[in-house]
């Protein structure tokens, strides 16, 4: 069968090229074509578009890029047209997706949704177009189930590829000594910092993780950056501060730490997978701000908090993440600090909740199941 894959930013890529690895495994006939990255090509798509020319973050950014959206709308419509796939996927990114999925449902395109964009934490009205546009769903949250039953739309869910990717990285580091050497720690215990991957995020949280560091003289601070951003802007936020950066070795870096500071995202699931108690970190432009306090709908913004439904790890959003409060939070996570155990413990519930690793696999064997039924119809009807 053909398949058409559209993810829009690097979390689209790694997640489509996982799930690419497990439609390739049940189905031997797969092709497949993508708007995607490097991941999804090396797993064997080809590549049509990547995702740097669709990664708009922000209002304000989306704004000022209306022109190459709307051309690149244009042109994976008709991209879709000449390929004729069996199936349009889409991976999150909800804005650009959902336009597309309008245009591929009312094409005649068989359409499936694979990790929902979150429409229960900001704009539950576009609800009603998933039930009009998109013929399957498939979710990554347990919580996403009683949603959208809400609306009369029947999910199942069949785990998260979050642990799909932590697994596989886990059996391939070295242990101990030898991972912690790898990426060049001094002997000290490691306290992680993941300041998020765009650049608006970074000048906005790093400067105010790194107030912190002189207050831990014991440990070693390792940044965890990102291939395409450049050290520059990394080393005018950091300094002189006595801040190890090490690029494209999150998880890594994670293992060997004691603690984390965390910006806001799927890092904060990530991080509690893993199993490192942290702290949540978020700050944005006052415009940004504001806009989201009108319209986000849920309690949280991290993802563990959504997922067990209470604070089981401390948020400092805006004006609360100052040196103060970081100070204070930290303190009560590392080796000896009072949150810490009740942190792990909650981790662990966590973990029973997103349920067992191979969620990629199982989510492609339904979809490639799924078509054959629909295929099987067709020439039945015939």
């Amino acid at each position: 069968m053909k398949y058409f894959i559209i993810a829009g930013e690097q979390s689209g890529d790694l997640h489509g090229s996982n799930l690419i690895s497990g439609i390739v495994n049940s189905d031997s006939k797969a092709e497949i074509v993508c708007w995607g990255g490097d991941l999804m090509e090396g797993a064997g798509a080809k590549l049509l578009v990547h995702y740097r020319k669709l990664a708009f973050m922000g209002f304000v950014a989306v704004l000022k890029n209306l022109g190459a959206i709307s051309q690149n709308l244009k042109l994976c419509s008709q991209q879709i047209v000449d390929y004729n796939p069996d199936v349009v996927i889409f991976i999150d990114y909800g804005g650009f997706n959902m336009r597309m999925a309008r245009f591929a449902k009312e094409a005649g395109f068989t359409t499936f949704y694979y990790i929902s964009p979150k429409f229960w934490a900001w704009n539950e009205g576009r609800v009603k177009k998933v039930k009009k546009y998109i013929d399957r769903m498939f979710i990554i949250f347990p919580f996403e189930v009683d949603f959208y039953k809400k609306y009369g739309i029947d999910v199942s869910y069949h785990g998260n590829p979050v642990v799909d990717e932590i697994e596989r990285k886990r059996s391939a580091f070295a242990s101990g000594d030898k991972l912690k050497n790898s990426i060049g720690t001094d002997g000290r215990p490691v306290i992680a910092l993941l300041a998020g991957s765009r650049k608006h995020e970074i000048e906005f949280v790093l400067p105010q993780m790194v107030k912190i560091v002189n207050h831990f003289p014991e440990y070693q601070f390792v940044l965890a950056g990102v291939k395409n951003m450049s050290d520059d802007v990394y080393n005018r936020i950091i300094g002189d501060q006595p801040v190890r950066l090490v690029k494209e070795r999150t998880y890594e870096i994670l293992f060997t730490a004691e603690a984390a500071l965390v910006t806001s995202g799927t890092a904060t699931l990530e991080t509690a997978i893993i199993g490192t108690p942290q702290v949540v970190c978020y700050k944005a432009d006052f415009f940004s701000i504001l806009i989201a306090w009108i319209v986000i709908r849920v309690k949280y913004i991290s993802l563990v908090n959504l997922i067990l439904g209470y604070e089981a790890v401390r948020e400092l959003k805006q004006y609360d993440l100052n040196e103060r409060n970081l100070l204070k939070e930290l303190k009560d996570i590392v080796p000896g600090g009072k949150k810490r155990d009740q942190m792990l413990s909650d981790y662990n519930l966590l973990k029973s909740k997103l349920g067992p690793a191979g969620a990629s696999f199982r989510i492609a064997a339904e979809m490639v199941k799924e078509l054959e039924m629909r295929g099987n119809t067709e020439l039945h009807r015939g």
